[in-house]
């Protein structure tokens, strides 16, 4: 008997459970959010901290003054995101809490007209009526407060927002990009400083664009030339505003 008849031939993997192997779209989109925001807030901490500490530079050799206005700037710019941050994720979340809250009091009042809504939207998005109608009765079965937040007003009610979270976000993202220029400006001796801070901010910049559009899947060309000007323009005012002011003082 030919023994490699015996032999079993390895089948094809099995296919993966829904909510094991494969990622869950609203998880990852809220990722992607957050770390997006991250790059934004490192990204405004070294454009802004630089440009501060640049035209104090520019007005002052004084390396305690200017590393003080730095980390003061810092501070300050990292407290105002944070903020800013949570009463503009509260305020979202108040609004979506008002929203679920609006359609759980629908579900209990007119549960059948809701029904009828749930798989008119389904229907609209290519199913036939039976199989909308269908679909709308099993999602109602089993969650209805999330299959009609979702579908309805595009809110996943397990995922709502946390401004505490942002707020987070946003102080340590900020703190962390700001940190550069002011280690740069500040470690740096005085004659090589402000050439050393210019060009490590530029490279931040250059690091902070590419991965913004990596996140949005997008060229980083443009991206990083939007970042690196943008930058470049801030320090330049910035720095020709405080040799100005110090030249007049």
């Amino acid at each position: 008997m030919d023994s490699s008849a015996s032999e079993e031939v390895p089948g094809p993997p099995p296919a993966a459970t829904p909510g094991q192997d494969e990622p869950d779209g609203h998880n990852i989109s809220g990722r992607l959010n957050w770390l997006r925001a991250g790059v934004l807030g490192a990204n405004d901490g070294v454009v802004s901290t630089a440009s501060l500490v640049l035209g104090v530079a520019a007005a002052t050799t004084s390396t305690t003054a200017i590393v003080t206005a730095g980390l003061a700037g810092m501070f300050a710019g990292a407290l105002s995101m944070a903020s800013g941050e949570y009463v503009s994720v509260s305020s979202q979340r108040d609004a979506e809490e008002a929203m679920l809250e609006r359609e759980r009091q629908e579900l209990t009042e007119t549960a059948d007209a809701e029904l009828d809504e749930l798989a008119g939207i389904y229907q609209a998005k290519g199913l036939s009526p039976g199989l909308a109608r269908q679909v709308a009765e099993q999602l109602t079965a089993h969650d209805a407060l999330a299959a009609h937040a979702e579908a309805e007003l595009g809110i996943d009610p397990e995922e709502l927002a946390n401004p505490w979270h942002a707020a987070l976000a946003s102080f340590v993202s900020f703190t962390v990009g700001a940190l550069l220029p002011v280690l740069a400006i500040g470690l740096v001796p005085a004659a090589a400083r402000i050439g050393v801070t210019v060009v490590a901010v530029l490279l931040a910049l250059v690091v902070t664009g590419t991965a913004s559009a990596a996140l949005g899947k997008a060229p980083p060309g443009r991206a990083v030339l939007r970042n690196v000007v943008g930058g470049a323009v801030a320090m330049g005012v910035t720095y020709g505003i405080g040799a100005l002011v110090g030249a007049a003082v």
